[in-house]
Parts: C-alpha cells; sequence; structure tokens
C-alpha cells in the first residue's frame, strides 16, 4: 500500500513539536504492516540541506506567483518529496514565524500551496506512482481534501486528517479565496467557510474520508461544546468516521539504554545509573547535589494550555517537601518570567532553561523522578510517555491522551500492582499541588515509587500498535 503524508514538519528534519515527531517515526512503523509511506514537506533550507542528490519529479512556473518543484530523495530515514518553493520557504525563522517571532503574513498562501502541490501528486502528478491514500495531518495541510473535492477528479486517493491540537485552526480572511486557488462557491457553510474566514482545519474536517486524533479520549472531548473550539457541530456531524488512535514514541530516539541506563529489565544497575543522571542534571541545572531530595520536572511549552501558568503557585508545595524543580522549555513571556525569578530566589532547588535543548530534555527524563504534566488540555502528549520508559514517573492532569496513558497510583491500582503516574483533576492550582504532595508519599514509600517506575517501563509506548491501526484504517479505506 502507498501513503502520502503530508505535513509542516517531521524529525529530525524540521521540528517545533510532537507534530514532527509523529510524522517522523509513523512511516518507519507503517513499513513493518506493508505500508510505503513518502512525506511530502515544505523545502525548508534544514529540509533542502539535509536533502542531498534529489530528482525533480514535478514542476510548475506558477504556484502562488512563482516557480517551483517538486524533489525525490532520501532524509534521515525518510522518503521525501519536498515542495521546492523558495518564494514561500527558503526564510531564516521557524516553519512559521520569524526571526521576530511574529507569523509570517503570508502563511495562508504558503500552506495552501503545499496543500495545493499535495493534491496535484494524490491525482498522479509524480510519473510512475500513485498513492492509495493521502494522509494529510493540521491545518498546515488540511486544504488537500478540499482541493481533490473542487477538483472534481474522478479518480482520487482516499483522504485521512489527522488532528493533532484542535487549538490551531488555520483561519485567514476570506478575501484570500482566490490567492489560494479555490472558487467563489467553496466560500459556504458545506464548504471551507468559517466563522466570515476561510478555514483550513474546518476544510480538511469537512471533506477527509476520515478524521483522527491522537488519543480516543481527545475525540470525544473535541465532539462536546467545552472542547470543540467552534468546530464540535462539524465534528459531531461527521462523529461516525472521528476515532482516536494515540501517539508512540520512536524507540530508537528515546532509548534509555543510549542515555546511560538499562532498558530494561529494571534492576539495582538502573538505579544507579540513573543516580548518576540525576547527579549529572542537578550539576547542569546548579541544583544542589541532593541525592535524597525528589526531583520534579518539566519539559514543555511554557503555555496556559499547557498549565505552566500554574507553575509559581505550586512551587512550595515542592520546596517544603525538601523538593527540586527543573524546568526545559520556553513560550508565554510572563511565565518565563515567572520561571526565572522562582530560579533567582530559590538557588540551588529551581533550575531552569528557557528554550529547548534535545540533549538536555532526554538527561531530564533519564535522571528526574517525576515530570509534571499539568496540562487543561491534550490531545495525546508524548514527555509523558518518554517518562514513562525512562523510570520517571508521570503526574498528569486527567484529560485527552494523558488520561488514556497514565494509570493513578489509586489504592486500587497500587493493590493490582498497575499503576504508572499520578492523575489529577481539574488542571487547578490547588489539584496539582495535592497531586505532587501525594507523588512525594509515594515517593518516600521507596518500594511503591519503584513499583511505578517499573510498571512504567513496562508499558508498550512504541508505534507497534499504534501502526497496526493507522494500517487498518488505510486499508479499510481502500477496500
Amino acid at each position: 500500500m502507498q501513503v502520502l503524508s503530508v505535513a509542516s514538519e517531521a524529525y529530525p528534519l524540521i521540528k517545533t513539536g510532537g507534530l514532527a515527531d509523529v510524522v517522523g517515526a509513523l512511516p518507519g512503523a507503517l513499513a513493518a504492516e506493508g505500508v510505503a509511506v513518502r512525506v511530502m514537506l515544505p523545502g525548508y533550507p534544514a529540509v533542502m540541506a539535509a536533502l542531498g542528490p534529489a530528482e525533480t519529479v514535478w514542476a510548475t512556473q506558477n504556484l502562488a506567483g512563482a516557480p517551483a518543484q517538486i524533489l525525490s530523495g532520501h532524509a534521515r530515514g525518510l522518503d521525501l518529496l519536498v515542495l521546492d518553493a523558495p518564494h514561500l520557504f527558503a526564510r531564516v525563522g521557524n516553519p512559521y514565524s520569524g526571526p521576530d517571532g511574529r507569523d509570517w503574513a503570508d502563511n495562508a498562501v504558503r500552506f495552501a500551496a503545499l496543500a495545493r502541490a499535495g493534491a496535484y501528486v494524490a491525482q498522479g502528478a509524480v510519473s510512475g506512482w500513485r498513492p492509495d491514500v493521502v494522509h494529510v495531518h493540521d491545518w498546515q495541510a488540511a486544504l488537500l481534501p478540499a482541493y481533490l473535492h473542487y477538483d472534481g477528479a474522478q479518480q482520487r486517493p482516499s483522504t485521512v486528517i489527522t488532528v493533532h491540537n484542535l487549538a490551531f485552526q488555520g483561519q485567514f480572511a476570506a478575501g484570500l479565496l482566490p490567492a489560494i486557488g479555490l472558487p467563489p462557491w467553496s466560500f459556504s457553510l458545506d464548504g471551507v467557510e468559517y466563522y466570515g474566514d476561510v478555514g483550513f482545519l474546518k476544510a480538511g474536517l469537512r471533506f477527509a474520508d476520515r478524521i483522527t486524533t491522537v488519543s480516543p479520549t481527545y475525540a470525544s472531548e473535541i465532539c462536546q461544546p467545552d472542547a470543540g473550539m467552534g468546530l464540535d457541530g462539524l465534528l459531531r456531524e461527521r462523529a461516525a468516521v472521528v476515532s482516536g488512535i494515540l501517539n508512540g514514541i520512536d524507540e530508537t530516539v528515546w532509548d534509555p539504554a543510549s542515555d546511560h541506563l538499562l532498558a530494561a529489565p529494571y534492576d539495582a544497575a538502573h538505579l544507579a545509573a540513573r543516580a548518576g543522571n540525576r547527579a549529572a542534571l542537578q550539576a547542569h541545572l546548579g541544583l544542589a547535589p541532593d541525592p535524597d531530595a525528589p526531583l520534579f520536572a518539566v519539559i514543555s511549552r511554557l503555555t496556559w494550555q499547557k498549565g505552566m501558568d500554574l507553575l509559581p503557585e505550586v512551587l512550595p508545595a515542592i520546596l517544603e517537601s525538601g523538593g527540586q524543580l527543573a524546568v526545559l522549555g520556553a513560550g508565554d513571556p510572563p511565565i518565563e518570567a515567572a520561571v526565572r525569578f522562582a530560579v533567582a530566589n530559590h538557588p540551588g532547588r529551581v533550575g531552569c532553561l528557557i528554550g529547548y535543548n534535545e540533549g538536555l530534555a532526554h538527561v531530564i527524563q533519564a535522571g528526574a523522578d517525576a515530570l509534571l504534566v499539568p496540562s487543561r488540555f491534550e490531545p495525546c502528549g508524548l514527555t509523558q510517555l518518554c517518562a514513562l520508559r525512562y523510570g520517571c514517573v508521570p503526574v498528569v492532569a486527567r484529560t485527552g491522551g494523558l488520561a488514556d496513558t497514565v494509570i493513578d497510583a489509586s489504592p486500587m491500582a497500587l493493590s493490582a500492582g498497575v499503576a504508572t503516574g499520578v492523575q489529577f483533576a481539574p488542571a487547578t492550582a490547588d489539584m496539582l499541588a495535592a497531586a505532587i504532595r501525594r507523588t512525594v508519599r509515594l515517593y518516600r514509600h521507596r518500594d511503591a515509587w519503584q513499583t511505578l517506575q517499573r510498571n512504567g517501563m513496562a508499558a508498550d509506548v512504541s508505534w507497534r500498535d499504534p501502526a497496526r491501526q493507522y494500517a487498518a484504517l488505510f486499508r479499510e479505506l481502500t477496500g
């Protein structure tokens, strides 16, 4: 089976978040299921540099007002189709914003062009290759099913859209409709119109054959007004084709053995290795070299969605227990400032790196005792999956994929020997502080704590089962 996966980023070529991890890891897992995936990406400088020798498989003199071509090649284990459109993608900055942090003013045109070119490929623009299924990710690729619909193609592949985060919808002014090449009659309630604008994600949800999200609980949540963010009505209308498939993590990337830990079994040697990583983490972030302090950690975007504004309010619960806090992330300036203030006022007890560092993220997972994930909503989450694999106990809000992947250390779960972490709800400062205090009590009970760690490390957080589910979905669509 041939699948075209269209997305705005893919690890390890270009990454701003979990979307890239999924797009980069899923093709390898699907190969074991007899599914061959070609990933279509924009030709950002980092992607072009990694691509190396490539073949031009399609070209045009006018894609969003300038020449463009699609290059076929391989890089970092991925079979790629790269949209080489320098006027759209050859820019300094991350995929969506410039060095000043502001979104590119022409993002609508840039990602409409990605979807437009993907629709051409879906209809056979690449000689000798036509996909059976097109899998698009988030709003940046979501216009592709709409283009197929309005092209009126008689023979077209089945389409699947995966929503990684419904909060990012790609909503742009209606006046852009001619610039992105959609007909006037597409601007309707049953088309791409969305509250008077053009809705990229709305279009994908309207026209894709199947809709998936990245966890079963999130699939249910977004069909309700509280979490549907204005799209719940459409999602309820299409509920028969909505499903949730949990993400996994790439176990070759997140591998405790390569981070100076033993992947399995959980034993005394593992504990000794974890102690070394803890010491390295404490030294790196200026924390006191205390081997007994419960070391809490955060690896996250520092935003309201992630519940990071709660950190200053719950810091006393950590410090009063004799604990420490390590923070890695960047985001809203007020939250960044609050974290820096905590570091300045609690030297040796709170440490941070504002920004993102992949290597430090591994050291944190390998050395911290507990990972705080107090998200107000969370489609799936990947950091808690990494934490489970590394024996770092996740403390999570009971929402979305966090609820699906962490088994709370309730008395019954502890008695049955199945608990893997701590859940709390709702995502408030009081409830998070209570969860932290409960975590500290478990930490002081070494047998119970090691059982949590052992259970987490035994959990299957790989892409094996998700890949089977995606492959089954693709086969169902193609008969």
